[in-house]
Formats: C-alpha cells, structure tokens, sequence
C-alpha cells in the first residue's frame, strides 16, 4: 500500500494486476486500484475534481483530468471515510500512477491533496518506490 497524507486528508492507494483481462501477446495490461480517502482533520470537505499523471514504462505520459471519482463527489465529516475502486489499462508491463484531488472546505477554499505515487507491476516485478 501506499499512503499520503495532506492537510490531514489521508489517501491510501492499493494496485492490483488483473491477469485475466491482460494479455501479453497483445500488450494489454491492466491493473485495478483501490483508494481510501480519510478525513482526519476537523472540517467537512467534499472532493470536487481529480487529476492523475499515468506513465508506463517506456516513460510515456498522459494526464486524466475529471470531476469526482467514479461519478462521485463524496462529501466527508472529519473521522468519515470513502472508498473507491477504478481501473488503469497500459501496453507496457509497468508504469506509475500518481495524482492529486481538489477538495473544496465548508468555508469555500480549495485545495489540492496529493494522491501518493503507486506502481504498476506485474507481481513477480514488484519495486519499492521513494
């Protein structure tokens, strides 16, 4: 697993490769991901948009930008938590996800919380980011 956490918003971010819709010969390869965002501060917050950098391992990039995460914008209390899983699909057999949320306050402000880089591996080629 990997973990960040900003203005106390904790992301949790867990891979998973997904051999039965991946296919070598054809250079498909996909990976779901589950992500835990934990608001452990003391204001209610609502993610309001997404925005991931995705890149395989050629070291070719592209950026996903949206509203919410899978059609949601989850307000969460402080101690309230939302979990969700989505899906990566690469034609190398490696890449890194990270990313970053905008979340919007009671009061209004907005502000960016950092979505922890994760790799991409299949599991017999784990490594160890930092």
């Amino acid at each position: 697993m990997y973990r960040a956490v900003t203005r106390n918003i904790s992301i949790t971010a867990k891979p998973s490769y997904m051999p039965e819709q991946s296919s070598a010969e054809q250079s498909r390869y996909f990976w779901a991901y589950t992500i835990e965002i934990v608001n452990q501060g003391d204001e209610t917050v609502t993610l309001l948009s997404r925005h991931w950098i995705i890149t395989d391992g050629e070291g070719k990039t592209q950026e996903v930008r949206g509203e919410g995460v899978v059609g949601e914008q989850p307000t969460l209390s402080p101690g309230m938590s939302f979990t969700y899983t989505s899906g990566c699909p690469l034609t190398t057999p490696q890449g890194i996800m990270k990313g970053s949320y905008i979340f919007k306050n009671d009061a209004g402000e907005l502000f960016d919380v950092a979505i922890p880089a994760f790799s991409l591996d299949l599991p017999e080629a784990k490594r160890v980011l930092h």
